[in-house]
């Protein structure tokens, strides 16, 4: 993917980008989030709503390296579909950790639970 067309998906509204995540995902079957030297993965806070804590994703390795860029102790790591869907996502659901679906060149974010995620990937996963 060259910079150009990283950079128009990058600037797509948040609804816009939630649905290229679910259709990038169900077709690689995986998800990308960031880890830092510890291994542990990348946590962002928002103010809004009482203050929530969320689990930042994105659709390939590309978009997960141009958000972390200039951060120099997050890395990349990818999760297998499967695993995201039957241990990340109860997880997060029990931590009570939202999940912020592809942040965009805006720090615009399409924020949801874990349960409709689970619930909008599982329907995309059936259009295979």
């Amino acid at each position: 993917m060259s910079a150009q067309e990283l950079q128009a998906i990058l600037e797509l509204d948040c609804e816009a980008r939630y649905e290229y995540f679910l259709d990038v995902t169900g077709e690689e079957r995986e998800v990308w989030i960031l880890i830092n030297s510890d291994e542990h993965f990348l946590k962002l806070h928002s103010d809004e709503q009482g203050g929530f804590e969320y689990l930042p994703l994105w659709p390939s390795q590309a978009f997960a390296e141009a958000y972390a860029e200039g951060e120099s102790d997050l890395t990349t790591r990818s999760i297998p579909l499967p695993q995201f869907l039957n241990r990340w996502l109860p997880g997060l659901d029990k931590d009570g950790i939202e999940v912020g679906v592809f942040p965009g060149a805006d720090n615009s974010v399409w924020i949801t639970d874990s349960k409709d995620l689970e619930q909008d990937l599982r329907d995309e996963l059936d259009r295979f």
